[in-house]
Formats: C-alpha cells, structure tokens, sequence
C-alpha cells in the first residue's frame, strides 16, 4: 500500500523528466528519415523532370551523347536519358545585324568606320553600310563546325562587300549600282558559306545608306593618295633616268670595243709588214750577205745621225772631197 501511495505520489513533473529522453530520440531518427524522403524525392523528381525536355517552334535541339550527335528534334516534347545525353538548343529565327554600324540597345546608330569605309574602281571612298538577315539552317554545323559561326559570316560579308564594290565608281555605288551590289554581294556570300558550311544562310542583304566619308578620312585617303604619285613620279624619274643612260653607256662601250678593234688591226697589219719586209730583207741578205750588212748600216748610220757628213775612202785617198758638192751638181743644186 505504502507502494502504491507513493507511487501515484510522484509528481507529473518526476513521470515527465523520466520519459523525456526517450522521446527526443524517437523525434531525432523521424527528422533524419524525413530529410532522406525528402531528398529521395526531389532526387526523383529531378530525374523524371531531366528525362523530358520541350523544343519550341523557332529552336532545333542537337541531342548528344558521350560527345556523339544522335539526332536532331524539332517542336515538340522529347525524353532523353538523365545524366548521359545532352539537349543543345539553336535558335532557327531570322537574325539582323548591321555592317557599317552598330545600334545600342536605347536605339542609337554609331558609323564603325573600318568595316564602312571602301575604296572604288575609280580610287574614291566611299562610306556604305549594309543590313544583313540571316538564319540557323543546320544546326550541327552550326554548333560543331566552328567556335563563333557569327564572327565568320561577318568577316565573309566584309570580304564579298570589299570584293564587289571596288568594281564600281563611287556615283554607280551612291545610285544606280546599289541593287548590283546587293545582289552580287549575296551572291559570293552564299558561295562562301556554301563552302565553309558554318550552319547558317544569308537570306537578304542590302544597302542602307552611301555617301562619302569623313573630311578626315578623306584628308588621309589624300594623303596616301599623293605619296603613291610621289611614288610614281620617283619611278617614272628612275626610269628614265635609266633609260638615257644605257644607250649612252652602251654607245660609249661600243666605240672602245671599235677602237679596240681598229688599233687591234693596225698592229696585225704593222706586225704582218714588218715580217714581210724583214722576210724580204732576209731574202737579199742570203744572196748578198756582204753589200746587204753594208747598206743595213749606211741605212742605220742615216737614222741615227742623220746631220753628220760621210765620206767614203778605200784608205790610200791623199785627198778628200765634199760629198755635198758631186750631190750638187748631180741633183742640178737642188736640196
């Protein structure tokens, strides 16, 4: 009884203090299996989530798997496998863009002088911007055929502009030739693209505005303009400079070859006469070797001293007579 009494003795307090601890557990392992269900749901419903995906109207999904295209989708909605294939979706609507110019997002129109400046046929410049449409044909292409497709048809665009307007005067491009132009231009463009295949198509281009440039550009097109004749002008100068000077230089060596020629002949021919006339007096000194060496000295005595007197004696002469004298009288006084 005692017991009994003092158990229903003990205070709510007591029974609740000794019953506690049992109840935190309990509520710490439900909190722990909550989080996991939680956890496995959302895990779930982001696989279910993952495994479909919505293609718009104007997109083309690319979808891929281990880095390999496997197919292309269009509007609709699609599963795919969560985790290993990936949905890549390109835009197919028509795109503009502006060549020559750029406009901000308020709506303001800045020149960008490097791509609208153009020189013609007739070396002007000219200022021409243009409008260029163009759109996503293949998407595949698009995505794995170069890092900025953009980019590329921009530098084409440029490439096929330059190209066609330096074909034109700077009055045909600002009138008449401006639809030529549009027309020739897409023309090559397309081509270009064809080629590269890049995924996208140029649907229109066309000219917006043309007009002469800057005073400022103008001034330094001037400027180069009159180096390239200064330029001229010192090739020209050159040139003929040149020109005056060969045959000159070519007539003076053509006379010293001449004369060298002439002098080379008269030598032969003096040589060739001196062997002559020494063959000749070789000839009569065999035959009269005496009175030849005789007369060879009387002629060698006369050249080397052409002023002295002679006088010829057997040695026995008592007397001695001027040679001039009998010369005299022979030659009737004549010198």
């Amino acid at each position: 009884m005692a017991n009994n009494s003092s158990w229903f003795g003990r205070r709510p307090d007591d029974a609740g203090q000794s019953a506690g601890p049992a109840r935190r557990k309990g509520n710490g392992k439900g909190t722990l299996r909550t989080v996991a269900l939680i956890a496995v749901g959302v895990l779930i419903a982001n696989i279910i989530l993952g495994s479909f995906y919505r293609v718009d109207e104007q997109e083309t999904a690319v979808v891929t798997m281990f880095g390999n295209v496997i197919r292309t989708d269009t509007a609709g909605l699609y599963f795919k496998i969560p985790f290993i294939q990936q949905v890549h979706k390109v835009d197919t609507t028509i795109h503009g863009t502006g060549i020559g110019y750029v406009v901000t997002n308020d709506g303001q129109t800045f020149t960008v002088d490097t791509e609208g400046i153009m020189i013609t046929s007739d070396f002007n410049l000219i200022d021409i911007d243009f409008y260029m449409e163009y759109r996503v044909t293949d998407p595949v292409a698009y995505l794995y055929n170069s890092q900025s497709p953009e980019y590329i048809l921009k530098n084409m665009a440029l490439a096929a502009i330059r190209s066609t307007v330096i074909d034109y005067t700077v009055d045909d491009a600002m009138t008449v030739g401006k639809s030529q132009i549009q027309a020739e231009v897409k023309t090559k463009l397309q081509e270009a693209l064809t080629e590269h295949n890049i995924g996208l198509q140029v649907l229109n281009i066309t000219v917006q505005d043309a007009e002469p440039p800057t005073a400022e550009i103008v001034s330094a097109f001037k400027a180069v303009e009159t180096a390239k004749q200064g330029k001229d002008t010192a090739i020209n100068n050159a040139n003929k400079y040149q020109n005056e000077k060969i045959p000159a230089a070519e007539a003076s060596a053509d006379q010293i070859i001449q004369r060298a020629e002439a002098q080379k002949a008269a030598r032969i021919a003096e040589a060739e006469g001196q062997v002559a006339r020494f063959n000749a007096m070789y000839e009569q000194y065999s035959l009269n070797p005496l009175i030849t060496r005789q007369r060879m000295v009387y002629e060698a005595l006369e050249k080397v001293l052409p002023h002295v007197k002679i006088i010829i004696t057997d040695g026995t002469t008592q007397t001695l007579y001027p040679v001039e004298s009998f010369m005299d009288q022979v030659t009737g006084g004549e010198n």
